[in-house]
């Protein structure tokens, strides 16, 4: 293990006298230079008396010194050279109590073996060259206390690391001095500092002094030396303390596995009726009936003494379980191991009861006593573990929604040169028709914005307006589509639908005069989304049918996604892939994503690695290609999608974004909720992007957005990034809910449960759990059991409770398998299963606090430090924007 020794002594400000120790102490610092002086071929013989009297009696003098490498060689191996090395370095870290300032100012920039840089070995920050009888003066006159701290390595260390010279000690206490200032508690610009390295044969170290030019500040203490050593290691041993961490997190991840296996073997004597444990449930009874009777808050830390001896018995007494004592030592070995390389001397082991990380196993016992009186049976809620597949799995519905309801905007690309010119009707003297007229091109150009027209939604909805007191069907259509997203007007449901139900009628009646391709796409494409009409798939099947066999590609795509859905035709993956693939190889770029997602997965034909990757590019390049000629906001969303996730193309963030925002200013409620989520995402959002990302997330969920009203709902929730407002988060949920979201039933079963911030109401619980556990939601079906077995606002019911116990855990609920495994013991509340669950609660807890460092290790600077700095380099006279520490890694 990496290991260091530092020694800080001081010498004491406004005082020169010396130390009365013994006098031939002093006279050995005053002719050491004769005594270093030894004969190679004789090093290695054994120390002379003299040599382990003088030992005897610095040991004696200095009990300290029995910490050091030198002290440790010796006793090893009890040589001329070590008792040498010994008796030098033991003074040295001791002059403070033997000599004058000035004598130890010149002392270290003199000493034999001192390596010169210059005309002597002392050196500070920069490069400027001191002057040693100066510098001597200084610290000699100083009136306050001035430090001396000793950083001292191993040979082997020195010379791996590569610090077996000055210059790599100068480079490191250049950029380290700041936190050894704050260790000492003396500001950046006053501190002021001066080092010399000597080369020792085994055990090469630093002399540093240290003082504050303010006289009046500046003080060490214990923990300070700690912090200060602590930086040191990590400055030095960085780099291989990685390969520390990593063997630590292995043991880490044994100990997880130990852990776990305790709960399971405790879970097993339990079901077995093996488990006993009869001095644990007296002492948690007696002190369940002295917690009845005590007034505020049921807190370890509100407890009286007498309450608190009680839990710490308790403690202690859960500690010598032979599984739970085997954990500890294993936790307190790992930890002995970091804390090695910062300290000295190891602290003695603490019981259980007073290792401050574990200090929550005491509330815990504190709240199942409270829970024994008052008749309660509770287990582990699992409170945020659920909310990252929650949100993985409704990113994923979103691309599977986002797929069924997909919407095009034909415009003068693919479609005009499909549809022969014969074919258009351009009879405007019927009362109704489809024309791309240049009023209509011109008003899709201000809805959607181009490269040279800047979006208006006003001057777009003017135009439509036009063109739909002529009769033309595609403004119906568009009319309907500004209500229903509100761009540029209120979102009016009701005035969509009619516009919608419009432009159908004026679609079926150009059809009845003339069968045509195109509308006959656009009556399937309303049917199957219920646009201006009942939601009727049957129907939409029938008339993208005839669309599809007159090879139009947009009719071919969406007859697929009935084929490949089962809705109106009956259900087949083989011939949704052929359609795809008709509509693909007329280059449209939806069908060759669908193409390449089913050969990725193997649906409908064999896995094709190779032709799905073909296909991913050449969507993404046909997305682009549309996204440049119509602007249209579900292309914009799937070029952002992609770019999100590294899909037919590099992955890019930034570029991803840029797309959602553009979909999104057109009202596209999932490219809201997908830029709202990634902004949220960031590390460190900016207040207006923030804002932003809120705006977004309000936008879809007044446009009915499932998904954004229920992230929205769990802001609200959890009063992050807005202000806490639980009315509103249930509100919020419930229109997700009534849109079929599982994941916001649940929600609001919760927060009926508990009546927390809002009235307790057991009925409205059951409901919402239900709705949510009959769609599977294992969380809601292991609620639903503990309702039932616990007969929680209702009659107790073995057999229901066992029906939603079974349901979550065959989906892996480890808690709903416990409550089966232990089914005949919750019906009359038990010491036992109090026991039990604090066993359970032990093993999480020597989860939660493995002790490792950061394994990011490595020189980082924060914003906090690199102030420090900019402040003291600018009170060395460095400008401000003097970058000279190229070297941080940051």
């Amino acid at each position: 293990m990496p290991r260091l020794i530092l020694k800080c002594p001081y010498l004491k400000g406004g005082s020169e006298s010396t130390s009365a120790h013994l006098e031939n102490l002093v006279n050995y610092i005053a002719t050491r230079d004769r005594v270093e002086k030894i004969n190679i071929e004789n090093k290695n013989l054994v120390s002379t008396t003299k040599q382990e009297e003088l030992i005897v009696q610095i040991v004696k003098e200095f009990p300290e010194t029995k910490s050091l490498f030198e002290y440790e060689d010796y006793i090893k191996n009890p040589t001329i050279e070590n008792a040498s090395e010994f008796i030098s370095i033991a003074l040295e870290q001791n002059i403070d109590k033997l000599g004058k300032r000035k004598n130890y100012v010149d002392y270290i920039a003199n000493r034999p073996r001192v390596e010169k840089m210059g005309k002597h070995g002392l050196f500070t920050g920069g490069d400027d060259s001191l002057v040693l009888s100066k510098i001597a003066d200084e610290v000699a006159n100083h009136e306050g206390n001035v430090w001396t701290p000793i950083i001292s390595l191993r040979r082997e260390d020195a010379t791996r690391l590569g610090f077996d010279n000055a210059e790599s000690w100068h480079n490191m206490l250049s950029y380290y001095a700041i936190d050894i200032a704050e260790s000492l508690k003396i500001k950046p610009e006053n501190f002021q500092w001066y080092a010399a390295f000597h080369n020792e044969g085994h055990h090469p170290h630093v002399h540093m002094i240290c003082y504050s030019i303010n006289p009046k500040e500046g003080y060490l203490t214990k923990k300070g030396i700690e912090k200060m050593k602590s930086g040191f290691v990590k400055n030095i041993f960085g780099e291989e303390l990685k390969e520390v961490y990593m063997e630590q997190s292995k043991r880490r991840d044994k100990l997880k596995l130990e852990s776990r296996e305790v709960l399971l073997q405790l879970i097993s004597e339990m079901k077995n009726d093996t488990f006993q444990n009869g001095k644990i449930e007296e002492q948690f009874m007696e002190f369940a009936e002295r917690l009845k009777f005590t007034k505020g808050k049921k807190q370890y830390g509100y407890l009286q003494p007498k309450l608190k001896a009680m839990v710490d018995g308790i403690v202690d007494e859960l500690a010598k379980d032979e599984r739970i004592s085997k954990a500890y030592e294993l936790w307190y070995e790992m930890r002995n191991e970091v804390l090695y390389s910062y300290v000295d001397n190891l602290p003695e082991p603490l019981p259980l009861s007073q290792q401050k990380e574990f200090k929550s196993i005491k509330n815990m016992i504190i709240k199942e006593a409270d829970n024994f009186n008052k008749g309660m049976i509770t287990f582990e809620e699992i409170t945020g573990d659920d909310i990252d597949i929650i949100d993985e799995r409704i990113d994923k519905a979103i691309d599977d929604v986002v797929k069924n309801d997909t919407e095009f905007i034909e415009m003068e690309g693919d479609t005009l040169d499909l549809i022969r010119e014969s074919e258009i009707n351009d009879d405007i003297t019927e009362d109704v028709y489809v024309k791309w007229s240049d009023d209509y091109k011109r008003a899709c150009e201000f809805l959607f914005g181009t490269d040279d027209i800047v979006q208006d939604f006003e001057e777009a909805f003017y135009l439509f307006q036009s063109e739909v007191e002529q009769g033309n069907a595609l403004a119906m259509f568009n009319m309907g589509r500004m209500f229903a997203d509100g761009l540029g007007i209120e979102i009016d449901i009701e005035e969509s639908y009619e516009w919608y139900e419009k432009a159908l009628n004026a679609f079926h009646r150009i059809e009845d005069r003339k069968p045509w391709k195109y509308t006959e796409y656009r009556i399937g494409k309303m049917y199957s989304q219920g646009l201006g009409t009942e939601e009727d798939y049957e129907k939409a099947a029938y008339w993208l049918t005839l669309s599809a066999e007159e090879r139009y590609k947009f009719a071919e795509y969406s007859l697929g996604g009935l084929y490949y859905r089962g809705q109106g035709v009956e259900q087949s993956y083989e011939r949704a892939f052929e359609f795809y693939l008709k509509s693909a190889k007329q280059s449209f770029p939806y069908a060759k994503f669908e193409v390449a997602k089913m050969y990725r997965d193997g649906i409908g034909t064999d896995i094709n690695e190779e032709e799905s990757d073909k296909y991913f590019s050449y969507a993404f390049i046909g997305f682009k290609r549309l996204e440049k000629k119509s602007h249209d906001d579900k292309i914009q969303y799937r070029l952002g999608w992609m770019l999100q996730n590294g899909i037919g193309t590099e992955k890019d963030i930034g570029v991803a974004k840029q797309y959602y925002e553009k979909s999104a200013k057109l009202g596209n409620t999932f490219a809201c909720y997908s830029l709202a989520k990634l902004i949220l995402a960031e590390e460190n959002p900016v207040e207006g992007e923030v804002k932003k990302a809120i705006e977004y997330l309000k936008q879809a969920s007044t446009s009915g957005n499932q998904f954004a009203q229920y992230s929205l709902g769990k802001l609200y929730l959890d009063g992050e990034y807005v202000d806490k407002d639980t009315l509103k988060a249930v509100e919020l949920f419930k229109l997700s809910s009534e849109q079929g979201n599982e994941y916001a039933s649940y929600q609001l079963g919760k927060l009926y449960l508990k009546g927390e911030d809002i009235t307790k109401d057991i009925p409205s619980a059951i409901k919402w759990l239900y709705l949510s556990a009959e769609k599977g939601n294992q969380y809601a079906q292991y609620l639903l059991g503990k309702i039932y077995l616990m007969g929680e606002g209702l009659p107790r019911d073995k057999e229901e409770a066992i029906k939603w116990f079974k349901l979550s855990a065959e989906q892996g609920n480890e808690y709903a398998q416990f409550f089966l495994d232990n089914m005949d013991k919750f019906y009359n509340p038990s010491v036992s299963l109090a026991v039990s669950k604090m066993f359970h609660h032990m093993s999480k807890t020597f989860e939660d606090n493995i002790p490792l460092k950061s394994s990011g290790v490595g020189i980082k600077v924060d914003s906090k430090l690199l102030r420090k700095l900019r402040e003291k380099k600018m009170a060395q006279g460095h400008k401000e924007d003097d970058h000279e520490q190229q070297n941080i890694k940051l």
